[in-house]
């Protein structure tokens, strides 16, 4: 599966279900957060759907605010989950 077609499932999906219409001119390094597009019960349906859609699961040390505040980042967490040997440190904070 490549990046593309990750970020293009994720954004289909934000648009689809948090972007009014009129406001479709959604970047992927928009912060979804600080743009009030997603919101915390926002953020947990985003992460239910890319959960299910890509068959992942994030441990609860991935689940920050971070990797789901812009499609690139919710796009580079499932590609680390479906890499061979994952990315052991992706979501860690400090």
């Amino acid at each position: 599966m490549t990046s593309e077609h990750i970020r293009g499932k994720i954004r289909e999906f934000i648009l689809k279900n948090f972007v009014f219409e009129g406001n479709e001119h959604l970047s992927d390094d928009q912060s979804l957060l600080k743009s009030g597009v997603v919101d915390s019960t926002g953020v947990l349906e985003l992460i239910a759907f890319v959960e299910d859609q890509f068959h992942v699961h994030f441990e609860d040390n991935e689940l920050v605010a971070d990797n789901f505040d812009t499609i690139n980042r919710v796009e580079a967490c499932v590609a680390g989950k479906l890499a061979p040997h994952g990315t052991p440190e992706l979501g860690t904070q400090k």
